[in-house]
């Protein structure tokens, strides 16, 4: 049984905006769920506006919008007016799971609080995201997050000072432990007849605390606050070191084994490198990364891009190009990803949200 097939008789209501709610519609509605998009007639998704300065103005949709809305229908409800919020709950009836991102206070406001719903769908699944947990009225925005979870205290150069990742990072991730907390509870549901809705929360806040992972636990257990080091490892190298080659490239390499630092040196005519107790363990290396660093790229820079991966792949020595986006979609591998959807007579493009595949 194919996973769109277990899927097709899934109805989601989405009443999200912005990226993290509104991805998680995307996911179901690419596996093959029935996705409403209920937004204001009056103040819409946000997204439909941010929009790049070549793209049409006038448009209905933005690049950013086409990223996380696919393959939904789309209503609009006022649900500040009874006659709209009616229709709400007559969709609610008959659906599964149901997204929101409402302020604090607003499901009160608009008379759809969960207790609401389920009066009208006792097996209701309700998915919500907030910023800093259930009862607090902060705004938040992914920037504000990655600045205050410690994320952009790491990220960066002692140059450049604190940077925000490039991507909305928080929202990706808090979306993802959204989908985890609804397809548990769709098992739940699904095993038992009796079965009364529950809501899964997830604040922004704790979908990045917990994506610190090992630099957590270097604080947690060694009292180590992680320094701004660009895209350096602290716990191995090199790694993250960026490498000029012949033909104007760069590459960069994550050594995380002796084996892998051995089979570089041997490729660099550098074998007596692997021996020297300044490189020989990965904790020497961390010490000398620098005066190592200044070793390697001397003998790089005399290969090619092309033939250097090529070695390194061969040998299984984790290597790669620096590349920007236009190469990146030049791939096979990543053209596979794409899809293509028609919304309001836009042709629009997104990568999946789906990265898995059963077979």
């Amino acid at each position: 049984m194919s996973t769109q097939s277990i899927f097709k008789n899934l109805k989601v209501i989405d009443l999200s905006t912005v990226l993290a709610g509104p991805s998680v519609g995307s996911f179901f509605a690419e596996l093959g769920a029935d996705v409403i998009k209920v937004e204001n007639p009056v103040y819409p998704d946000i997204t439909r506006s941010w929009k790049l300065p070549m793209e049409n103005q006038s448009s209905s949709v933005s690049a950013y919008f086409s990223s996380i809305n696919y393959k939904k229908t789309y209503q609009q409800l006022n649900l500040k007016l009874e006659s709209d919020r009616e229709k709400l709950y007559e969709l609610v009836k008959t659906a599964d799971i149901l997204l929101m991102n409402f302020k604090f206070g607003d499901q009160e406001k608009l008379k759809i609080t969960d207790e609401i719903l389920r009066e009208f769908n006792s097996q209701l699944i309700i998915g919500k995201i907030n910023g800093y947990g259930d009862k607090s009225d902060r705004v938040a925005y992914d920037l504000i997050l990655q600045a205050e979870s410690g994320i952009m205290s790491m990220n960066g150069t002692p140059e450049s000072g604190p940077v925000k990742m490039p991507v909305a990072f928080i929202d990706v991730l808090a979306a993802h432990h959204l989908k985890e907390g609804l397809l548990i509870e769709l098992i739940s549901k699904k095993s038992n007849e009796n079965y009364k809705g529950k809501s899964v929360t997830v604040s922004l806040y704790e979908a990045a605390v917990s994506s610190l992972a090992n630099q957590a636990s270097n604080y947690l257990m060694n009292n180590a606050v992680p320094q701004r080091i660009g895209s350096l490892h602290p716990n191995i190298a090199p790694y993250g070191e960026l490498f000029n080659t012949s033909d104007d490239r760069t590459i960069t390499f994550a050594i995380g084994s002796n084996t892998h630092f051995s089979k570089l040196c041997d490729y660099l005519n550098l074998s007596a490198l692997a021996m020297n107790n300044r490189y020989s363990t990965v904790q020497e290396r961390v010490k000398n990364r620098t005066e190592l660093f200044e070793l390697l790229k001397v003998k790089v820079v005399e290969h090619s891009a092309d033939e250097t991966l090529e070695y390194m792949n061969e040998h299984f020595v984790p290597c790669g190009e620096i590349k920007n986006l236009k190469a990146v979609f030049e791939t096979n591998l990543a053209q596979d990803l794409v899809r293509s959807e028609v919304i309001d007579g836009v042709e629009t493009k997104r990568v999946t949200g789906i990265a898995f595949r059963s077979k």
